[in-house]
């Protein structure tokens, strides 16, 4: 029932070209400067970008800013529910601003990448990420954008459990703010000049 009446709303104009960029993560202090939340992070600077404050969505299940990035209408968005629970608040949004899986981004944490690099991409499967799964699952489809920001393999014989609800390392700590404005920058690029030319000048 709350879904349907929250598309009740009538959509504004070029609303279906409207980008939905998620930062998955998880909600909390306690998980903020852990690595899984560096899809929050990378949102964080984008709200600056858009020159938005977060506030509480309708459906009480988001936070959101709406704006302009880049000149591109976006709505940016963070799950309050915890990492593996994140497509259902996506979905929520998609469905409220009418928007395609083809227009979401979804920006976060990957193992199978080194730190301080980044790989973006439109599809593909979850390769064990809780969020990416949840969403596809919520969604019907894995059909949208990723901005994938490595933070590499744990260390030695530790969990990937562990290493990824652990702060970043010391020096790590250094370069994450350089490395969170590039994954930003790769947003901007994705919106305004397309998958093949972001992925040429950001996946490297």
């Amino acid at each position: 029932m709350l879904l349907r009446a929250m598309r009740r709303r009538p959509p504004t104009p070029n609303e279906s070209m409207t980008w939905l960029i998620v930062g998955l993560g998880n909600p909390g202090r306690g998980y903020a400067a852990t690595r899984h939340n560096v899809g929050y992070l990378v949102a964080d600077a984008l709200a600056e970008r858009v020159g938005g404050r977060w506030k509480k969505h309708k459906s009480g299940r988001a936070d959101v800013i709406e704006g302009r990035l880049a000149g591109e209408r976006v709505v940016l968005g963070r799950a309050r529910s915890y990492m593996n629970e994140s497509g259902g608040p996506v979905s929520a949004l998609a469905k409220f601003y009418d928007i395609d899986p083809e227009r979401i981004v979804a920006i976060h944490d990957e193992l199978d990448i080194d730190f301080g690099q980044l790989r973006i991409k439109l599809g593909g499967g979850d390769n064990g990420h809780n969020g990416l799964k949840s969403m596809r699952q919520s969604l019907g489809t894995g059909d949208f954008h990723r901005v994938r920001v490595g933070i590499g393999r744990p260390p030695g014989r530790q969990e990937v459990h562990d290493f990824v609800l652990k702060p970043y390392a010391s020096v790590e700590k250094k370069e994450l703010p350089v490395y969170v404005e590039e994954a930003a920058d790769a947003v901007e690029s994705l919106i305004t000049k397309g998958l093949a030319e972001t992925q040429q000048a950001f996946n490297r």
